[in-house]
């Protein structure tokens, strides 16, 4: 990648806990109450905003409170529910799908290994990190997002743009302690600050006018 510069990590290590020192207040974006609306929710949030998640699941919850309610669920009616969201028919299939193996197989409950979750229909390895880690406390990765994604390689975590990969090399150089609420940490500068078009680099923290002026801004041709 011409002209990318990736942290060393020292300076990577410093990122993250100027970062991870302003964003204490950050946290999982999607509203729950239990580990089956957890993974309902998070397989409505694939390429849609948690905004619009958040504003169906609510009416969603009290009409189907459990893996068996959305296993016998109707797909027209479970679309009703959710078609504002993007592809809501496909989420629809596998929500209902997903709930059926549920029942067939865990007894109605969310499963606790990684192995097992990413075998649902609609949930990959970022899903399945984030039901690990938000339903169970159980942390065996970060979830890598669209946020985390962009700004991994903006901030020069990583030069690569596989999410899988780009696990892989956050794993490197964050501390495991960090790992739990990593992904949501970038998510909330993103929103804040490193905004996807103009980023607004006068008030970040890692910044060039920040206490750690560290962030190369990969990619960034404008700012403020």
């Amino acid at each position: 990648m011409a002209g990318f510069v990736l942290l060393e990590r020292s300076k990577a290590e410093r990122a993250i806990e100027a970062l991870e020192k302003e964003y204490k207040d950050a946290k999982y974006y999607l509203s729950f109450k239990t580990p089956v609306e957890l993974l309902v929710a998070a397989i409505l949030s694939a390429q849609t905003h948690d905004e619009v998640v958040n504003s169906v699941t609510p009416e969603l919850f009290k009409r189907y409170k459990t893996a068996n309610d959305f296993a016998s669920a109707k797909e027209d009616e479970l679309i009703g529910y959710v078609r504002r969201v993007s592809f809501a028919g496909n989420k629809a299939k596998n929500i209902i799908n997903a709930c059926r193996i549920l029942e067939e197989r865990y007894n109605g409950s969310v499963p606790r290994k990684m192995e097992e979750l990413v075998e649902l229909p609609g949930v990959g390895r970022k899903t399945a990190n984030t039901i690990l880690i938000n339903a169970y406390g159980i942390v065996e990765g970060i979830p890598v997002d669209t946020w985390v994604i962009k700004l991994s390689g903006r901030i020069g975590l990583s030069r690569n743009t596989d999410p899988d990969k780009i696990e892989q090399d956050l794993e490197k150089v964050v501390e495991r302690k960090y790992w739990k609420n990593f992904a949501y940490v970038l998510k909330t500068h993103g929103k804040r600050i490193c905004q996807s078009q103009i980023p607004v680099c006068s008030r970040c923290p890692i910044g060039p006018n920040g206490r750690n002026a560290i962030c190369p801004r990969n990619g960034v041709k404008n700012s403020k």
